[in-house]
């Protein structure tokens, strides 16, 4: 019960403090000076922003944009900054209204307080013009304008004291609340620019044309491998960590390959095979030992991605292009060899079929004369009708787009429809016996 009583007792004096000490404040001369200080300055920057923007056309309606390129793009930006005239100028009013306070009444702390929510006023509003990305916005919405407010009011070093007190130590590891939330915030951020750069950098190194495009793709993987080791280092750098003292951690890192995290090891691995020896690149036609097929859309790290005609996409392991057979169609050569069959009837003078199919393939746009020309063989005499096949060489591969089986088979058609050659179908002969008939036959007999 006594320190239950010391308690109230202390309790109730602090009250009795904080209550002396602001109705000293709000019946001071000091507080009413200031915020008359406060009114007038607010009152001058909205006279002098109103005057700004009839005088001074910028401010007015929008001028129309002549320039291009580059500068347009930064006279789009100012013109989202007009509406900011009035909060900057409130800044700068209540900056001489905290000279002047000082000066004649000895204090300015509630003009200071009144200039230092203006300027986050002020940030916040420039955020919102400046920055259209959405995740931008929102970090340095709920982010820059926190820790800009806490360094208005001087509370930032307090705060980080606090947050890097709360710690938790594992050896000689230490990691305080305040390293992680600056490890998230950095690392996400870092990150986020090294995507962006990425493709970027990837974009303006596959446009060279004058290098082939294994050159091309394996100069972009390598541009992403250097561009994310540069943001490791420097993350390493901003957390203030010791890079040697990564060593520490190479242990747990061997093990951890060694366990769980092999198979990405290893694919990771063999992407950079990959690149290396250009067993694949972007544009291949893979065929893999599945029966599964498509073009090489993309290359990653981890994976290489094919597109399949039909629009699905096959994300295939980069092990499995190392450890596993597979079929590159258009490796060295786009171009490819196939043949379709056929069958004629067996009236038919089969020394002329040859000629008039070669000839009737040879008109096929995309039908090459090199490295072969169009070759009809005949290849069995079946139950039907003698088997004819046709091999031609074209450039590209017999799906998707192309359907050049189907407009090779079309032309054959026509060229033996034109030359009264038939095309056999299988055929039936029905008998219909009269019962009656045979039975009397049987009788006679």
């Amino acid at each position: 019960m006594a320190s239950l009583s010391a308690w109230t007792a202390r309790l109730s004096e602090w009250r009795d403090v904080v209550i002396d000490r602001l109705v000293t404040w709000f019946t001071s001369p000091a507080f009413y000076g200031q915020i008359a200080a406060i009114l007038i300055a607010l009152i001058l920057a909205w006279i002098t922003a109103r005057l700004v923007k009839k005088r001074v056309p910028f401010f007015g309606e929008a001028p129309e944009i002549r320039a291009k390129g580059l500068l347009a793009k930064l006279i789009r930006i100012l013109l989202r900054f007009r509406d900011l005239l009035w909060p900057f100028l409130a800044v700068a009013f209540l900056a001489v209204a905290i000279s002047v306070s000082d000066a004649a009444l000895g204090r300015s702390w509630l003009v200071r307080l009144a200039q230092s929510a203006a300027l986050i006023w002020l940030l916040y509003e420039a955020i919102d013009r400046a920055i259209t990305h959405p995740m931008l916005r929102t970090l340095a919405i709920w982010l820059g304008i926190p820790v800009a407010t806490l360094h208005v009011f001087g509370w930032y070093d307090d705060v980080v004291r606090v947050l890097d007190g709360i710690s938790l130590s594992v050896g000689n590891i230490r990691l305080s609340l305040y390293f992680l939330i600056k490890a998230a915030v950095f690392g996400g951020l870092f990150f986020w620019l090294g995507r962006i750069t990425t493709e970027a950098g990837q974009g303006a190194i596959r446009r060279q044309e004058s290098l082939d495009r294994p050159t091309r793709e394996l100069f972009a993987k390598l541009f992403e491998l250097a561009l994310y080791a540069v943001i490791f280092i420097l993350l390493m750098q901003v957390l203030g960590l010791d890079l040697t003292a990564l060593a520490i951690f190479g242990g747990a890192i061997g093990v951890g390959l060694g366990f769980g995290l092999q198979q990405i090891a290893a694919n990771f691995i063999s992407g950079i095979i990959i690149l290396l020896e250009r067993s694949i690149t972007v544009g291949d036609y893979i065929e893999l030992e599945d029966g599964k097929a498509g073009v090489v859309k993309q290359v990653n790290m981890r994976s290489t991605t094919l597109e399949t005609f039909d629009g699905k996409e096959i994300i295939v392991p980069n092990e499995k292009f190392i450890t596993t057979r597979f079929i590159n169609w258009t490796h060295d050569d786009p171009r490819q060899r196939y043949e379709v069959e056929f069958l004629v009837d067996y009236e038919t003078d089969l020394h002329k079929v040859p000629e008039i199919v070669e000839q009737a393939v040879s008109r096929h746009p995309r039908v090459l004369q090199q490295p072969e020309k169009p070759d009809c063989e005949l290849r069995e005499f079946g139950e039907y009708g003698v088997r004819f096949a046709v091999e031609f060489w074209v450039e590209g591969i017999d799906d998707g787009p192309n359907k050049f089986s189907s407009d090779v088979l079309f032309l054959i058609w026509d060229a033996l429809k034109e030359n009264d050659i038939r095309i056999p179908y299988p055929r039936k002969e029905v008998t219909i016996i009269d019962r009656r008939t045979v039975a009397k036959g049987a009788a006679s007999s």
